[in-house]
């Protein structure tokens, strides 16, 4: 299992697939199937039964979830992506950006 370095909150750039050049921010990180859901990305469309909280049924856009590998961490100063790095800060650990060397 790899090492997931991007959180739910980070904007990320999608750098390969159908979506590739699209940005958005990461809605939930699905850890053990290194998956991540991007908002507005990836929408798939999902035929839904009627039930007690939606009598009419039909058909719903949802997101779909993006493998980590074809996501890109874009760093806010630089607005350019970068990688993730960890380091000790005092007590405690952070991530920072290895482009711009700055604390996400």
């Amino acid at each position: 299992m790899m090492k997931i370095k991007i959180k739910s909150g980070d904007l990320v750039r999608v750098n390969a697939g159908d979506h590739k050049g699209q940005e958005g921010k990461v809605l939930r990180v699905i850890r053990d199937k290194n998956k991540a859901v991007v908002e507005g990305l990836n929408m798939v469309s999902k035929h839904t039964k009627p039930s007690a909280k939606s009598p009419q049924g039909g058909i719903v856009k949802k997101e779909a979830p993006i493998h980590i590998s074809n996501l890109a961490l874009v760093d806010s100063k630089t607005k350019e992506t970068s990688k993730v790095g960890f380091r000790m800060d005092g007590e405690t650990k952070v991530r920072f950006s290895k482009k711009s060397n700055q604390v996400i």
